[in-house]
C-alpha cells in the first residue's frame, strides 16, 4: 500500500484509457471525441481500443481512428475471448503509469477521471459507483442482487462492482490476477487482498447512446456465482510476508 505522500510532488498527467470493444460500431467515434474534448492537450494520453472480436465493423473504426490520432491503440483479439481477457490485454499494452478502464459505449462519463486521478496520490486505485444508474427497474436490482452476493462471500464492501470506470497506478492493477474470465469483476476486492489501498468515488451514468448491452440478468446475478467462490477461494490463501526484523548477535559470538 502506498503512501501517498511519497507522489504528491511528482504525479504527471498521463494517462492510459482501456477500454473493452465488442460490438459498439456506433459508439467509438463519440467516445474517441469525448476522451479529446477532456483530456486535449493538457495531458498525455492514450486510447487502447481492445476489439474483441466483434462482429460489426468496430475493428473499422478503431483502424480509422488510429489513422486519424496517433493517440489511438487498437488491439484486435481474434476472437472473443470476454471482458477480463480484453481488459487484461489492454492494460498489458498500456505506457503510461497511470491507467484508467472504461466501457465503450459511453454510459460512463470519461469527464470524472479526473476528479479520480487527483486522489491517486493517496490511493492506489480509485473506482466508481454510480449514482443515479440510466438503467432499467430490473437491470438495476438485479445489478444490486449481484453486488450483495458478492460483498457476502468475499466479505468485501464494494458498493457497485459493475462500475466500468476505475482507475490505478499501474504496478497495482498490473499485480493481481485478470488471467481468468469474470475477475475484471472483483477487481477492487483482489487489490485489497493483495495489500493497495482502494477508495470509491461517485460516477456519473447515462442511457446507453447505441447497440445492447452484452450481459442479461442471469450473467449479472447467477452466472458470475461461481466466480465468486473462486475469488473467496483466492482470499483464504492469500499470504502476505512479513520479514522479522534482524537480530543483534551477541557480542561474545562475534569473530574478532
Amino acid at each position: 500500500m502506498n503512501d501517498g505522500s511519497l507522489y504528491r510532488s511528482s504525479m504527471q498527467r498521463e494517462l492510459s484509457l482501456v477500454a473493452p470493444v465488442y460490438d459498439e460500431e456506433q459508439n467509438l467515434v463519440p467516445l474517441y471525441e469525448r476522451v479529446v474534448e477532456v483530456f486535449g492537450d493538457a495531458w498525455s494520453w492514450e486510447l487502447v481500443l481492445v476489439d474483441d472480436g466483434s462482429r460489426d465493423g468496430s475493428a473499422r473504426v478503431i483502424r480509422e481512428l488510429q489513422r486519424r490520432d496517433t493517440r489511438v491503440i487498437g488491439v484486435f483479439l481474434a476472437h472473443n475471448c470476454g471482458q477480463t481477457t480484453a481488459l487484461r490485454v489492454g492494460i498489458e499494452r498500456a505506457t503510461f503509469q497511470y491507467i484508467a478502464t472504461l466501457d465503450a459505449d459511453l454510459q460512463n462519463d470519461p469527464a470524472d477521471l479526473t476528479a479520480m486521478f487527483e486522489l491517486l496520490d493517496r490511493h492506489d486505485a480509485v473506482v466508481g459507483y454510480r449514482e443515479q444508474r440510466k438503467d432499467t427497474f430490473v437491470r438495476r436490482v438485479s445489478s444490486r442482487i449481484a453486488n450483495a452476493v458478492r460483498n457476502l462471500v468475499t466479505g468485501d464492501s464494494i458498493r457497485d462492482t459493475g462500475c466500468a470506470l476505475k482507475i490505478f497506478r499501474a504496478e497495482a492493477i498490473r499485480a493481481i490476477p485478470l488471467h481468468f474470465e469474470g475477475m475484471h469483476r472483483f477487481v477492487p476486492s483482489l487489490l485489497r487482498f493483495h495489500g493497495y489501498s482502494v477508495l470509491e468515488h461517485p460516477a456519473r451514468h447515462s442511457p446507453r447512446r447505441s447497440g445492447a448491452s452484452k450481459y442479461g440478468i442471469l450473467d449479472r446475478a447467477f452466472v458470475s456465482l461461481a466466480d465468486v467462490v473462486v475469488v473467496r477461494w483466492m482470499r483464504s490463501r492469500v499470504r502476505r510476508v512479513v520479514l522479522a526484523p534482524p537480530q543483534e548477535t551477541p557480542a561474545a559470538n562475534r569473530r574478532r
